[in-house]
């Protein structure tokens, strides 16, 4: 009987997939999967953008005709974050915590996963501290923030400009320490952070430099949707 029903079910399962395969590995793969390639598909992309900019650019050398306007270009571009920028500045690590952390402060609940990782609310809060704080830049990992970059996450992993990261986060901003300094001391958000950094061990790092560079932005810098707020 057990070898009868096996062959009923191999019969059935011929019959069902007309020759294919039932088991399609493009229906099985993880979202995470998907993202990576996309990933990589952007990340290709971004080389050629970069490519066609650099043409671009030769090409408004070559045939500049008023020198103001030159200039006045190139003003425009570097507060669109399209050319590299130096000078002194600072440098922000966030990590999750240790595996199996627990809790370091006497009297503190233990943690629950979410407060074992680096959420997307953490991130923004350090990004917006530095433009708040005067930043003449911003970088995120290896990429130069401009005007249409949103920071957003899935899960602990971090989705900028059409590319994957992983903690540790490293975020760069040049401008006036000080200033970048005390409005991180400031922010609400990031005081609440540095609760559980020391409840849990988060990952945190605050770097001073006296001179440190980003790279321009070499991603498209198209405008999609945009509604002036009242």
């Amino acid at each position: 009987m057990v070898f009868a029903l096996a062959g009923f079910l191999f019969y059935t399962s011929g019959r069902a997939a007309h020759g294919t395969s039932l088991r399609n590995d493009d229906t099985l793969l993880r979202l995470s999967d998907v993202i990576q390639q996309r990933s990589q598909e952007n990340a290709a992309a971004e080389k050629s953008v970069a490519a066609l900019r650099a043409q671009v650019d030769a090409l408004a050398a070559k045939h500049a005709q008023n020198p103001a306007d030159v200039q006045r270009l190139g003003v425009l571009e570097q507060a669109a974050g399209l050319d590299p920028l130096s000078g002194a500045g600072v440098t922000v690590t966030l990590n999750d915590a240790p595996p199996g952390a627990t809790a370091k402060i006497p009297g503190v609940p233990q943690p629950q996963p979410d407060d074992l990782v680096v959420h997307q609310q953490d991130l923004q809060a350090v990004v917006n501290a530095l433009w708040r704080g005067g930043a003449d830049g911003v970088q995120v990992q290896d990429q130069r923030l401009i005007s249409t970059s949103a920071v957003r996450c899935v899960g602990n992993q971090l989705i900028l400009q059409g590319r994957v990261y992983s903690p540790p986060y490293v975020i760069r901003a040049v401008g006036d320490r000080a200033k970048l300094n005390a409005s991180i001391a400031a922010d609400p958000s990031l005081q609440v952070y540095l609760q559980y950094v020391a409840a849990y061990g988060l990952g945190w790092k605050l770097q001073q430099s006296d001179t440190m560079k980003l790279p321009g932005y070499t991603g498209t810098a198209d405008l999609q949707y945009a509604k002036v707020q009242q």
